[in-house]
């Protein structure tokens, strides 16, 4: 299969580790692009949920692959988010061309895109944490029980359904709360300049101009690789969303072999990571 060039791709909310995460799909995804410059935009491992112990082969291949592109010299910018926050006690981390940053401007055509995850904006996050880490164990609980209602749903002949879209569509404050999301990140770029800003977080998709009595910009969210299985593309300075869903030729796709669950240690998944990366850069440890 011949590899789309894409000049940057932006690929968020993955949440490798948990039943949640679609990462065969994504595998998939990831290989049949050829990047330039890739932004990891937050919570690509769930650190927050990483105790369950579950690490499926697709999971290892994924973060496998991203390092074998920085072997091959592809800028890779992981932007730290809150479900990876530990990473930003290595914020600064530099080697070769990989850097772990709380944010990145990238200059895109003299023009300036300011990516960060968005988990700033989250006043949950900011003075409840334990509150925003229950509701991610409940969040993974919705998935585990949306993935029966859909083993049924297909058995009964029918399509499947996102039961956290639909709650999260449904309900009128979190409809407020994107909204006020977006408007607000939209803000603070048109003050500081920014021609575009690019968020995650809130696993909703979107690319819409916004203006204000202050200026215009242009807002990206990546979306996710739970519900969406989205990422943003730049190619020629255009920006698009890519949406896995609607990618007939991936979806039909065969998987490269099986995915059997095995467990890690935490530490052992440390372990294999810094000796992958360590082999791609030619680094002895």
């Amino acid at each position: 299969m011949k590899k789309r060039p894409v000049d940057i791709v932006v690929i968020s909310d993955v949440h490798l580790g948990t039943y949640g995460c679609h990462a065969k799909e994504l595998l998939k995804y990831l290989k049949s692009i050829k990047p330039k410059e890739v932004v990891l935009n937050g919570d690509i491992i769930d650190i927050w949920q990483f105790k369950k112990r579950y690490w499926p082969k697709a999971h290892m291949k994924v973060i496998k692959l991203i390092i074998e592109w920085m072997g091959k010299g592809i800028k890779v910018h992981y932007v730290t988010g809150n479900h990876d926050e530990m990473l930003r006690k290595f914020v600064g981390f530099k080697l070769g061309s990989f850097s772990i940053v709380n944010k990145v401007v990238l200059n895109i055509d003299d023009k300036k895109a300011w990516v960060f995850h968005g988990d700033v904006f989250d006043v949950t996050m900011q003075h409840s944490k334990w509150i925003a880490k229950l509701g991610a164990h409940g969040y993974d609980f919705l998935i585990l029980l949306n993935t029966l209602v859909n083993f049924i749903s297909k058995k009964m002949g029918k399509g499947p359904v996102s039961m956290s879209k639909k709650i999260k569509n449904g309900v009128k404050s979190a409809v407020k709360f994107i909204n006020n999301f977006e408007e607000t990140a939209a803000a603070i770029a048109i003050e500081n300049k920014y021609d575009y800003v690019i968020c995650g977080h809130i696993h909703q998709p979107e690319i819409r101009a916004i203006e204000t009595p202050k200026g215009a910009v242009q807002y990206l969210n990546s979306g996710d690789w739970i519900e969406n299985l989205t990422a943003l593309e730049c190619v020629n300075g255009e920006w698009s969303l890519y949406h896995y869903e609607t990618d007939k030729q991936l979806k039909e796709q065969g998987d490269d072999e099986g995915d059997d669950v095995k467990v890690l240690e935490k530490n052992e998944l440390f372990e294999s990571l810094v000796k992958d990366f360590a082999a791609e850069q030619s680094i002895k440890i």
